[in-house]
Formats: C-alpha cells, structure tokens, sequence
C-alpha cells in the first residue's frame, strides 16, 4: 500500500499519526499523548466486563431453557445456538453503519445503549413475579411440574435475548476494531505492538469470561437467577462507563462511502464489461491522482495480479459512472475483501463446533456425578470455565514463549504465518471431537453396566471426565479464534475494517445457524431411520457418541478443504517477511529489519 501526504504534515508537525486517525472532531492527533496501550487499556477495560456480561447469560442459557421454560434437549440447543447465530450475525448491519455513516465510536456507544436495555429487560423477564416462569412446588420433581411460563413470559424473555443480539451488532465488529485502529502502521513500534493486541485482546475475553462460568454461573444455580443476571447487567453498565472514560485518548478513522457499495460497483462494472480485454500493463488502467486520494485522506493500494479478471472494472471503455469505470484501489478493495471468502468458508464448520460446548456439551455433564466432597455439587456449565483457564494458560505460553523461539526460524513477526495458525487449530478440532467421543463412549458403557436409562438418573461417573475435551477447547480457541480475528482484520483494506472484523463475526454466527440445521437434521434422520434416535430428550438412551464422531469427520473433511484454499491464498503484500506465505504491506519509509526487531524487543521489556 502506498503511503500519501497525511494532513500531520500539512500542519508543520511531525508527531502527528500517518495512518489518517483523527480525534472526534476530525482534527490529526498527535501519536504522543493519543492511542497505543494507554488507549487500548480503557477498550480491553471494557471487553472484560462486557464478556462477564454477555457470558454471564450465554453460558448457561441453556440449562435456563431446559429448567425454567422446561425445552427439550433439540429445542433448547437450538434456541440456544440461533440466538448466539444472531447475536454474530448482527455485527454485519453494525459494520455497515460504522464504515459508511456514524464511524466506529458513535456506532458502538448506541449500540451499547441498546444492549443495556436488552440485558436490562431480560434481568426482569427473570426477577419481576408477574414476568418470571411460575416455580413448581417443593419436593414436585421437574419432569413432573404442570406449571408452565405464559406465552407472554417467554414472549419477554425472548424479547430480551434479541435485543441484546441487535446490540452486540454495534459493539462487537467496532470495539476490537477500535482497539486495533490505536496503533499508527507507520511507526515501526506501533506496528509490532499491533501484533500482539489480538492475543491480549481475547486474553481480556476469556478473563471476563471466566467469572462468568465460575462465580455466575454457581449463583444462578445455587442463589437465583435474578442476582445471576442482575450482576452481568451491572457488569455491562460499568463496562460501559469504562469505555467513555477513555474517549480523549482514542485516535479514530473517519467514515468513508459503504463498503457494500463500493464492492458492488466493481461487480456490476466488472459483469458489464466482461467482454473487454485487459491491458497487459496496468498503468493503463484508471486510477485516481496521488492528490485527490491525499484530500480525501484515503489511501491508494497498487495494481496486484490476483483475481485478475476483476480488472475489467477498472479499464478505461467510455463512460465514467461508477458503475461502469472504478479506480484500481477500488478494484484492489474488492479483491481483498472476496479472496478472504473461501477461508471465511473454512471456518464455518470450527465455528459449529464451538457451540457444542455451550449446549450438548453442558446436557451432558447434568446427567453425570457433579459433586465435590459431600456438600457441594459443581454447576455443568462451570466446566465451561476450564476453556477459558487453559486458553488463557496457552495464549501466555504462545505470545511469550512459542513466537519468541519460531521468530528465529521463520523470521516472521508473529511466529508462524496466520492461516498456520488457523490450520494447527483446526486439527485440533478433530482431536477434540475424538475426546468426546470416547468420554460419551464411558459414559454410556457405565449406563448399561447400572441399567440407568431414566431421564433423571445420575450417571455415577464423575462429571471430570468431560474435562480433557473442555481443556482441549481452551486450547484451540488460541490458535483458531485469535487467529480468524487478526486475519480478517489484517486482510482487510483500511476502508473495510470493520467490515473485514464481521467476517469474524459472521464465521460464528453462521457456525452457530449450522449447528442447529445440523442438530435437527440428524435428530430427526435418525429417528426414522436408525433403531434409535441419536439426540434425544433422555441422554441415557442418546447416541451423542455417534454424533461426535459424525462432526469429526465433517471436521476432517473441512481441514482438508482449508489445506487446499490456504495454499492458494495471495497476502496483500509485495515483500515478504519470510520463506512462508506470511507477507505484510510494504511501508513508505522501507522500513529495515533492523527497525522492526528493534521494535519487537523493546515491546518485550
């Protein structure tokens, strides 16, 4: 990407960012006293609580369903994982919002507001007499209870859920953004320091989360729902106050004409010239000036040969509408954002898992021996706790220890090239699905063994035999989560970065959507066509084993598949940092090896 004359420089001073951020009244900001880790400590000062928040109800959603609103072990997953679909999806409309029209910080802020008022609505759907479920007698047990939440009821809890699904679209594709966006590409530091914030960022997720699937989650089991999410709704409001205090600090990127609408005018342009011939020297193709792109404070990208047949928007045939002649940088846009989708299909399927240890994952540890000693008996959801601990433990152990020694090898700034990253996560996956396989395989062999195939009978294997695939989660999360993140942010042009972070988010959502299609799928195949049903409302006479290896195989079947579109993905760059495919754009100053080791070390000390 080629660097043009920023405004900084107009006004006489050197200390002003290169990367076009301004303050939010539009004026450059000075690098010394705006931006880098004291900004960013007020954004993952949010991202802390706010994950308490949104884990505090996500992660035991599904027990709520299974023993408020009395759903099945279909329904109530699904309900689950479609409302985590939304809640990833939504950030698609929020994206578009903050790229074309209000910018970053004031999406977010409204959007803040209306998740507060989603989690508020659902803490009285929980609390208020006339809102809450009706509870069933003493000693009545729950497969036994008539008494049933009104349509109204779960008409208002419902209400809630999705509401704070409309919110996170505002705050999720621009807070991390947000974060990312305080350190300059221009200054060799910054830029190294950039390198890690997504490590610290989900380092920050899953501290947030952890409270959540310990502390929370014991309380809404054991003292009430109501204070079980009251306290996330607290967490949120303090969140939020944290982000605002931070708000002189931010450096900000001003909104530009929407993404969608600038990819679309490549496309259409493209389709009405796909009969003209492209130039075999690209200085033949429009492009705009190195002064209107200074002007307008954007940034002109270089002719690449990748996707090569896009270039036919941009040759020069006659008229000059928009959707019929587009500049190259436009044209080089539109392939960054569409050579990123066969990875963004490759991480749909890892995302489907993810859900698993929110939903069966969980059904699963109710039927087992949960206690600890002889007055304490573990919540399920709380194993959730162990992906948060040992994705924090690993996350640690790879920025600190893992990149450091690969660095010598690779001479890549981050170790190992992202979609290496990605692809060790994602056989992960396989082994993880494995695990669980063989734990459903005990568990049912310990259920023949008791002739236990009551709904309600306690299977007498303790509840830690589900920790390894727990565990094991943790540690792919720091591989294929941190991974997708800085990926698609990184790849996107600077125009589309919020755009480029809801492929993040669409990944998840799409993931969540799938895992539902699936789980209904096989459920009601199975009970057609197989001598029992696979996922049943009693576990005790499930299949969940078959199901597991079942997604195994997808999982196999979806590693083989990003091998392949991995090893034809182009970076966007022109000098590579090592052998591998890892690349990064070229900055105006050459920027010597020297400097970004230099740099490297001193974010070390």
């Amino acid at each position: 990407m080629e660097k043009v004359e920023e405004k900084g420089a107009a006004y006489g001073r050197e200390d002003y960012t290169q990367d076009g951020t301004v303050d939010l009244q539009g004026r450059p900001v000075f690098r010394s006293n705006t931006g880098r880790w004291r900004a960013c400590s007020f954004i993952v000062g949010y991202e802390v609580f706010e994950r308490m928040a949104y884990y505090g109800i996500a992660s035991n959603l599904v027990v709520y369903l299974t023993t408020k609103l009395h759903e099945g072990t279909v329904t109530s997953s699904n309900n689950v994982t479609n409302w985590v679909g939304t809640v990833w999806m939504t950030p698609l409309l929020g994206a578009y919002i903050a790229d074309a029209h209000l910018g970053r910080y004031w999406t977010f802020v409204i959007a803040s507001a209306i998740y507060l008022v989603g989690m508020s609505l659902l803490t009285l759907a929980v609390s208020l007499p006339a809102l809450r479920p009706p509870s069933c007698d003493h000693g009545i047990k729950l497969e036994d209870c008539e008494r049933r939440a009104s349509p109204f009821q779960v008409g208002i809890f419902y209400c809630g859920l999705y509401i704070i699904a409309l919110g996170t679209g505002g705050t999720k594709p621009n807070i991390s953004t947000m974060g990312a966006d305080q350190f300059d590409e221009f200054e060799p530091k910054e830029r190294i320091q950039k390198l890690s914030f997504f490590n610290w960022w989900m380092f920050s997720i899953f501290f947030g989360t952890l409270f959540s699937n310990t502390i929370l989650i014991y309380i809404q089991d054991n003292v009430g729902w109501a204070l079980g999410y009251g306290l996330p709704t607290i967490g949120l409001a303090l969140s939020i106050l944290v982000f605002l205090v931070g708000t002189r600090f931010y450096r900000h990127k001003l909104p530009s004409e929407s993404p969608f609408s600038r990819i679309a005018h490549v496309l259409v342009a493209f389709i009405r010239k796909w009969r003209v011939p492209v130039p075999d020297d690209p200085k033949e193709l429009h492009e705009l000036s190195l002064e209107e792109y200074t002007n307008s404070e954007k940034f002109r990208i270089d002719h690449s040969p990748s996707l090569g047949f896009l270039d036919k928007a941009a040759v020069k045939s006659g008229p000059t509408s928009p959707w019929i002649l587009c500049p190259v940088t436009q044209v080089e846009e539109t392939k960054q954002m569409i050579k990123m989708v066969p990875i963004l299909i490759a991480t749909f399927l890892p995302s489907m898992m993810l859900a698993q240890g929110g939903t069966l994952f969980v059904k699963q540890g109710i039927t087992l021996d949960r206690s600890i000693g002889p007055h304490f008996d573990i919540p399920p959801a709380c194993l959730s706790a162990f992906v948060t601990i040992f994705m924090l433990i690993s996350l640690v152990l790879y920025d600190r220890y893992f990149v450091p020694a690969v660095q010598k090898y690779t001479k890549n700034p981050r170790g190992i090239t992202l979609l290496q990253r990605l692809g060790i996560g994602l056989v992960f996956h396989i082994i993880i699905l494995m695990t669980a396989f063989f734990a459903e395989r005990r568990r049912l062999s310990v259920i023949q063994e008791n002739k236990l195939f009551g709904k309600r009978d306690t299977v007498p294997l303790t509840i830690f035999i589900l920790l390894p695939q727990f565990a094991l989660a943790g540690i792919a999360d720091t591989f294929v989560e941190v991974a997708k993140i800085e990926f698609f942010y990184d790849q996107a042009p600077q125009g589309m970065k919020s755009l480029g972070t809801s492929y993040f988010t669409t990944s998840l959502g799409i993931g969540s959507f799938l895992s539902s299609f699936l789980l209904s799928t096989v459920a009601d195949f199975t009970k057609k066509h197989a001598k029992r049903g696979w996922i049943l409302d009693n576990l005790n006479i499930s299949h969940l084993d078959y199901y597991y290896l079942f997604l195994a195989s997808l999982s196999f079947l979806n590693l083989l598949f990003f091998l392949l579109v991995s090893k034809y993905y182009v970076y966007n760059a022109d000098a590579r940092e090592s052998k591998g495919d890892f690349a990064v754009e070229t900055l105006p100053s050459k920027t010597s090896a020297q400097d970004l080791k230099d740099a490297s070390n001193s974010l070390y000390l």
